[in-house]
């Protein structure tokens, strides 16, 4: 059990290091040399890093991988992706080619507003509170003017607000409903200073309204937050080619591949536990690019599942159809992002992603991030529906087994030509590695 500690965030790194491998490690010296082994030689680089969050021990490395070859909109693109699992990237990078000789992949954003709330109770009668929110609304955008003014320069700014009666989901329940342009940034910490300032101005405001009764002036706020959900922030990507341009296989011929396809996206579309698992494949794809251009994937994650929840049941993220004889793949997903502000101007690896992609704005951003999960996607459904899962993926995690049994290069060397043409498994290659190892 680990024992209680106070002040724990005052102590030195080096101090909460003891204190770790004291109470937890039994002093083992091989505890503090792996968090020491992980510190960048570079200190300045290293008290960057320190500085990014609480409480931080040491770095936590992903590989930082490149994904080439993809033509989005007419432009070649290589591809940032911050992953630890190695079939994403080759997947991504084998659909990127494949559809490279077809056109390539075409994307747009749809829509770019954020929502924002402040959430609060009034117990008072609603048609005053309607009557009050029309009169002060104007208050309420000057209120907000001083922080508001520089992101409206920028193209952005607070673009709406509803009063919305939830009244009859929870008692006395109102919102401010709140949408924003944040132009390139992701705009989270904007949002929510505005949402704050809204809140005190409408409880100050009700406070001296003369048409209000005793009853009627309180207004007790419950909290001012941005949303995570937000469907109006949109993307569309899109590959299509003819159904004679698709690789047929020794058992499909290329419009039997074609129909399969759909009836798998379809499967995705009415049976939530192969849509979750289906759009898991496509965040692969997605999150390992926001994580590499420094983006909240978290939130992107907990938007996109929202949006295929939205029509009451969870459903695919993409849709694949057949009209006048051409096979079209497309996906439309919320994505949040942004290309200035967070730790896009701070983590050296961020600068790099993004001076990679052509130092993209936030719209292009959107669209590059969306057309990876497409691709991720169109690999993970292709390969199910032909060779199946295991056989690609395996032979991308054997490396990882062989690591796993600290394999020397002559051993690695050996495997990977025996697994070239029999099956991985994990119990297979411990075989194969016995085998080397007695002989």
């Amino acid at each position: 059990m680990s024992p209680l500690v106070s002040g724990f965030s005052k102590l030195s790194k080096t101090d909460k290091i003891k204190w770790l491998a004291t109470h937890h490690f039994n002093n083992d010296p091989t505890a503090t040399a792996v968090l020491t082994t992980y510190w960048n030689s570079d200190e300045k680089l290293q008290r960057l890093h320190d500085e990014f969050t609480e409480n931080t021990i040491s770095n936590y490395y992903l590989p930082f991988s490149v994904a080439p070859n993809f033509v989005i909109n007419g432009k070649t693109y290589t591809i940032p992706m911050a992953i630890e699992e190695s079939s994403v990237v080759a997947a991504a990078s084998k659909a990127a080619k494949f559809w490279q000789k077809r056109g390539g992949f075409t994307a747009k954003v749809l829509s770019t507003t954020k929502v924002g709330q402040v959430h609060f109770l009034f117990t008072g009668v609603p048609d005053h509170l309607l009557q009050f929110f029309t009169e002060i609304e104007p208050v309420l955008r000057a209120s907000v003017s001083h922080i508001t003014k520089n992101m409206e320069k920028r193209g952005g700014g607070l673009k709406s607000i509803e009063l919305r009666d939830k009244t009859a989901q929870l008692d006395s329940y109102y919102q401010l409903h709140c949408t924003f342009e944040t132009a390139d940034a992701m705009g989270a910490n904007f949002i929510n200073s505005t949402l704050e300032q809204l809140a005190k101005t409408l409880v100050t405001e009700a406070k001296h309204y003369e048409h209000f009764s005793i009853s009627d002036k309180h207004i007790e706020i419950l909290m001012s937050i941005l949303s995570n959900y937000v469907p109006e922030c949109l993307v569309k990507a899109t590959v299509s080619c003819k159904i004679d341009e698709l690789e047929s296989t020794a058992t499909l011929s290329a419009e039997a591949y074609a129909k399969k396809f759909i009836r798998a996206i379809q499967i995705a579309n009415i049976e939530p536990y192969r849509a979750v698992t289906h759009n898991k494949g496509i965040m692969n794809g997605i999150d390992a690019v926001v994580l590499a251009t420094g983006n909240d994937f978290r939130a992107v994650e907990a938007g996109a599942h929202a949006y295929a929840s939205r029509k009451g049941t969870y459903t695919s993220l993409t849709h694949a159809e057949i009209k006048d004889d051409t096979f079209t793949f497309s996906i439309e997903v919320p994505l949040a992002l942004g290309t200035v502000g967070g730790l896009t101007n701070l983590h050296p690896l961020v600068k790099f992603a993004l001076q990679l992609l052509d130092t993209p704005n936030a719209t292009k951003l959107m669209e590059i991030t969306a057309v990876a999960g497409l691709a991720q996607n169109f690999a993970a459904v292709n390969s199910l529906i032909t060779t199946g899962i295991q056989q690609g993926h395996m032979k991308m995690h054997l490396m990882n087994i062989l690591n796993q049994f600290e394999a020397t290069a002559h051993e690695k060397a050996k495997l990977i030509k025996y697994f070239e043409t029999n099956t991985v498994t994990h119990n297979e290659v411990v075989t194969q590695i016995e085998k080397l190892r007695t002989s």
